[in-house]
């Protein structure tokens, strides 16, 4: 079997990409991978050259949520048509919706990792204001889903959300995001910490609720690993910063063997995202043994149910509550890194997500399916 992927070096898609183009690979497929976005950081790449039967096409087409995006969108899809026609794939794997409607007749599988709109409503509470922007993206969205042999979601949560955004597809499925648990340390002696990954202005992970409350315990913030281009439609998010006594330190960018040691250390991973389409960075705490914290929102119910504590939605004093119930009771922080861990294991692994992948090709690559 022959797999085109596309995927981008800007986002968490990129983390979900190395896991699901070495599982294929590993099982003997043949995969064609193509970035956009920009071209990747050597350090991002370093896991491709030990691949055998990977063909990578790094581009630097804008995303189609980006500035100046519509002439580059043209110009992408026509470069994918071109490199699909020559290479001939088997399925189209397709990590951006935009790119569902491309005209060729090859079973296309589109992943909604997030999108623009669905964020908006998460982290503001109501539509974005209409623009002739925002027409021309939901325009590409609803016609890549439309176009798409199937789509498929994260979680149940981001399904709900496409069909509320925009529409509902013909073949549709849920496949959960993985990781590989041997790229995390969960039996390192635990510190007495919190951990949390995410820009303080970013509204969608709000890991500045950690920042408007004392703790009892310390608290590490980890930035992302790249900056955001700028957008189309300005966003603005006020974050709030107590001023007494913080124990708090905010880490740059992490490399992958760094986060790995914070992980392994933190005792406590505080999810505090409104906007949460992946659920990675809460897998990769969890692989890691930490006791999760998460936000009550649909999505953290959904991904960790009885596995995770949770705090009052968005609610600053509510999360630091019960991040006191973990300090004062050690057994009870022990008990819920074990539960989350036992839960990724369970859920979460990257061999399952790339099984419920191959088993989907397959089954397009079936007459009736890909005529339909």
């Amino acid at each position: 079997m022959h797999v085109l992927v596309t995927s981008d070096t800007l986002s968490g898609v990129w983390a979900y990409t190395r896991e699901l183009v070495t599982g294929l690979v590993g099982r003997g497929v043949r995969v064609t991978l193509v970035s956009v976005g920009e071209i990747p950081l050597p350090q991002q790449t370093y896991w491709i050259d030990s691949l055998q039967g990977l063909e990578y096409h790094p581009t630097a087409f804008r995303l189609n949520w980006m500035e100046e995006a519509e002439q580059d969108l043209e110009e992408s899809s026509a470069y994918l048509v071109a490199l699909a026609r020559e290479v001939k794939p088997d399925v189209l794997h397709l990590n951006h919706a935009c790119y569902g409607s491309l005209p060729v007749s090859i079973p296309r599988v589109v992943v909604a990792h997030g999108d623009f709109i669905s964020w908006w409503k998460a982290v503001h509470g109501r539509e974005p204001e209409e623009s002739r922007w925002l027409r021309w993206y939901r325009d590409t969205m609803i016609r890549g889903l439309s176009g798409a042999t199937a789509v498929v979601a994260p979680n149940a949560w981001m399904l709900d959300s496409i069909h509320s955004c925009y529409i509902q597809s013909r073949h549709e499925s849920v496949i959960y995001n993985g990781r590989n648990p041997l790229a995390f340390n969960p039996y390192v002696g635990k510190e007495d910490s919190i951990l949390a990954v995410g820009r303080l202005w970013d509204a969608g992970k709000q890991v500045s609720l950690l920042t408007q409350c004392t703790h009892p315990l310390p608290v590490c913030i980890v930035g992302s690993d790249a900056a955001v281009p700028a957008l189309k439609v300005p966003i603005r998010a006020e974050v709030k910063l107590a001023v007494d006594d913080l124990r708090v330190s905010l880490k740059g960018p992490q490399n992958e063997v760094q986060m790995r040691a914070l992980y392994s250390r933190a005792s406590i991973y505080a999810a505090t995202s409104r906007y949460e389409p992946t659920g990675l960075a809460s897998v990769e705490a969890a692989f890691s043994r930490c006791a999760l914290v998460a936000n009550d929102t649909e999505v953290y119910r959904e991904l960790w149910g009885d596995a995770a504590l949770y705090f009052e939605r968005n609610n600053a004093e509510s999360l630091s509550e019960v991040l006191a119930q973990l300090d004062a009771d050690r057994e009870l922080t022990r008990l819920y890194g074990t539960r989350a861990y036992n839960r990724a294991r369970e859920r979460f692994t990257a061999r399952r997500m790339v099984d419920d992948y191959l088993r989907l090709y397959r089954r397009l690559r079936t007459p009736k399916v890909a005529v339909a």
